[in-house]
């Protein structure tokens, strides 16, 4: 039967890469006696997939993985298995069971939600949030973005479902899909190189909120509803 966990990343383990917290949750999987399956071959390894990789130092409390099980005695049990084996910074959120028809954790994603912040180290206009908001009112905002088969222009408006400045942070909803997944580091570097704000390295703090898939009638809901 299928799995999906929900789980937050917070801390100093933000700046443990994405390929590195998949092998420490096999490792904690079979620590914790979850009766996880195996793939079949010369070379069975552990029937796993995870949602949108987030990118290393930023912090979440949306992130998603699938897992195959041979058995299950009780969700909370197994939240509460996990858990005792997790390092600090890591926290088991939600299990929950899937139904067959349901698609994999990576394939099902479709928006995100971030939490941004400015480190101190960044010189902002008083008037920023006004220049931000009306960046984000524009009709289109086109820009060239980087993509493995080089670079191609979009329309970065497309991509933001929605933006809004909460005290000193900044709040957006951002497709996720694998066709044109978007950063909110690139949406606020596109913004600051519109108005000559010159960025340090390191310039952002990111939370990511929630995970979301499509319902068949369109609306975003989180992976585990």
């Amino acid at each position: 039967m299928k799995v999906r966990i929900k789980f937050s990343k917070e801390g100093p383990v933000r700046f443990i890469g994405h390929l590195d917290i998949m092998r420490y949750f096999q490792k904690a999987i079979r620590r914790a006696g979850i009766d996880i399956a195996y793939s079949t071959g010369f070379s069975p390894h552990q029937i796993m997939s995870f949602a949108s990789p987030l990118s290393v130092g930023h912090e979440s409390c949306g992130e998603y993985f699938d897992v195959e099980l041979n058995s299950i005695t009780d969700t909370e049990d197994i939240k509460m298995r996990l858990n005792q084996t997790m390092a600090e910074g890591i926290q088991i959120l939600q299990v929950a069971v899937l139904d067959e028809t349901e698609g994999n954790a990576m394939a099902s994603v479709a928006a995100a939600d971030y939490l941004i912040s400015f480190r101190d180290s960044v010189s902002l206009p008083d008037d920023w949030k006004e220049k931000l908001t009306a960046f984000y009112e524009k009709d289109k905002i086109p820009v060239i973005k980087k993509t493995k088969k080089g670079e191609r222009e979009i329309d970065l408006k497309e991509t933001i479902y929605q933006l809004e400045i909460r005290e000193d942070q900044v709040y957006m909803l951002l497709d996720a899909g694998s066709g044109s997944n978007m950063k909110p580091g690139f949406v606020l570097e596109t913004f600051c190189t519109a108005e000559n704000i010159s960025l340090p390295e390191y310039p952002f703090r990111v939370r990511r909120l929630e995970t979301y898939k499509r319902t068949g009638e369109g609306r975003l809901v989180p992976l585990i509803p």
